[in-house]
């Protein structure tokens, strides 16, 4: 199969049951997706075990049917290899927990302790649909709100680990929680019980 093969092909292939389609997949982006999250971490084994938790996701997620990403797979890719080392740091760094929701009222009810079957059934329903949204946002707003929201990452880690000043990373919060409360209103979506 040629190099020049475009992505999308490659994948339909794939999902067709063409084994090495994905072969030529991970060949075309290895060295991409490995200096990505290397520059992350800065260390041979972790970026090791990122690159392959990162490829494993990539496959359950199109054998699951769920890839739509419409010509965008190595943006695609990286932006799980991204999640995937915030969560390295999140796990070995233990970032301060996100308190402060004072100003983040949509998101108060998302991960509060003791709560009945019904109300967390209900949550999990919320935080699907505020994934959807968050997944509609400018690539640099959704990361910092993951960052900051589901990660419990302080505005100084995440500007350096999105290599940006503080201000923009605050910036980016702003203009996140701007969007999905817009979006929420648009949509005419219900986030309460």
């Amino acid at each position: 199969m040629a190099h020049s093969t475009k992505d999308a092909d490659l994948i339909v292939s794939y999902i067709q049951g063409n084994e090495h389609c994905f072969e030529v997949l991970l060949a075309k982006h290895k060295q991409r997706v490995y200096s990505f999250i290397f520059s992350k971490v800065m260390n041979r084994d972790i970026t090791e075990d990122i690159f392959q938790d990162t490829f494993i996701k990539v496959i359950q997620t199109i054998k699951k049917g769920k890839y739509n990403e419409e010509g965008k797979f190595l943006p695609w890719v990286l932006r799980i290899a991204h999640n995937l080392v915030i969560d390295h740091f999140r796990k070995n760094k233990r970032f301060p927990k996100f308190e402060n929701r004072d100003d983040y009222d949509i998101f108060a009810h998302i991960s509060e302790p003791e709560k009945d079957i019904e109300t967390l059934i209900i949550d999990k329903q919320i935080e699907s649909v505020l994934m959807d949204l968050i997944y509609e946002l400018p690539q640099d707003q959704a990361d910092v709100l993951m960052m900051r929201l589901y990660k419990g990452m302080n505005f100084k880690d995440i500007a350096e680990l999105t290599n940006v000043s503080i201000n923009t990373a605050l910036g980016r919060m702003r203009y996140a929680l701007i969007n999905i409360r817009k979006m929420v209103v648009d949509k005419n979506i219900s986030l309460t019980q």
